[in-house]
């Protein structure tokens, strides 16, 4: 049975930077690591959308964008999803067998409060066959991921704007 951590942590806190960093740490051990990123697309030093990065292949696409929060298809987010990328994200997820290290980048509103996103993430970390999974969650969803997973077994805060 594998190990479950959360990684919490504001706006800006490098929550996927640590996730990146981690992930190539562990390649370089030569550990299987699978799951998916979000890394942020910058322009002028600003978050203006994000990508989906899929451990297993490298493949990297759009994702999302910066989008008013009251226009239609956003999510009330502020974000405008890719269903495609969304697809994209659960196929990954999906083929996710066996590996040593899991991460998932991240679980937010859309998976923990309206049950879309990346759902393929929870049957895949409800079947354990990861050494360790690493979940990012916002600050405000921790509870909620914690009741859904009584057993995780670490808690990080890397701060940053919550």
């Amino acid at each position: 049975m594998g190990s479950l951590a959360l990684l919490t942590g504001g706006r800006g806190a490098g929550k996927t930077r640590w996730c990146e960093a981690l992930a190539r740490a562990a390649r370089e051990a030569k550990l299987a690591v699978r799951g998916v990123l979000s890394p942020p697309v910058l322009a002028g030093g600003e978050k203006r959308a994000i990508d989906l990065l899929d451990l297993a292949t490298g493949s990297r696409r759009f994702l999302a964008e910066r989008a008013r929060p009251d226009l239609p298809g956003t999510e009330g987010l502020g974000w405008r999803f890719d269903p495609e990328a969304l697809a994209a994200g659960n196929v990954a997820l999906e083929r996710v067998g066996a590996c040593d290290l899991l991460l998932v980048d991240e679980l937010g509103p859309l998976e923990l409060g309206r049950g879309s996103g990346f759902t393929a993430a929870f049957g895949l970390l409800d079947a354990r066959r990861h050494g360790l999974a690493i979940v990012v969650v916002r600050p405000s969803l921790v509870a909620a991921a914690g009741a859904r997973w009584p057993g995780a077994t670490r808690l990080w805060d890397l701060g940053g704007d919550r």
